[in-house]
């Protein structure tokens, strides 16, 4: 289960003035949405990879302006912003990556959209609101893919064509 203070990664503490109410409260609701997708998960034995960094399933979590801004590759209005995006660690396989494209059904019924995982390749990125293409899963950048497709996405699931 991640927990709020997984999601904030100290950074609450460093940059306090940066984390509204408004903030808290849509990671509240994103971690209530991303435990119950994980929940699913770990009943087919699927789980997120343990983050080097931070210990935690949290790759990245809440990013105030200053750390967006030195993210690589980072949106200039990614929903980490505002607390409604996440990226959870992913193991080598790509198990949660390829578990989430399995399971399009389960984003679509707790209301959580998906980076295509092209563009993620050690991690997968959720967020509650969804992006200018309304996919569930999607491109989230004009830049070329990082990595090749997974079977999932060869097989025509997750395809956002």
């Amino acid at each position: 289960m991640i927990i709020l203070s997984d999601y904030l990664m100290g950074r609450d503490a460093l940059y306090p003035a940066a984390l509204t109410e408004a903030i808290t409260e849509n990671a509240k609701d994103l971690l209530g949405r991303v435990n119950l997708l994980l929940s699913w998960a770990y009943k087919e034995n699927v789980r997120p990879a343990l983050d080097k960094i931070t210990g935690t399933h949290v790759a990245s979590g809440w990013r105030p302006p200053m750390v967006n801004d030195a993210t690589s590759n980072a949106a200039a209005h990614s929903s980490h912003l505002d607390g409604n995006g996440i990226d959870l660690r992913d193991n080598g396989l790509r198990d949660l990556a390829r578990w989430c494209l399995r399971n399009l059904d389960a984003l679509d019924e707790i209301g959580l959209y998906m980076e295509d995982p092209q563009w993620t390749p050690t991690w997968v990125h959720l967020q509650r609101v969804p992006p200018k293409s309304r996919r569930r899963v999607y491109i989230p950048s004009s830049k070329p893919p990082l990595v090749a497709m997974l079977p999932e996405q060869e097989q025509g699931l997750g395809n956002v064509a």
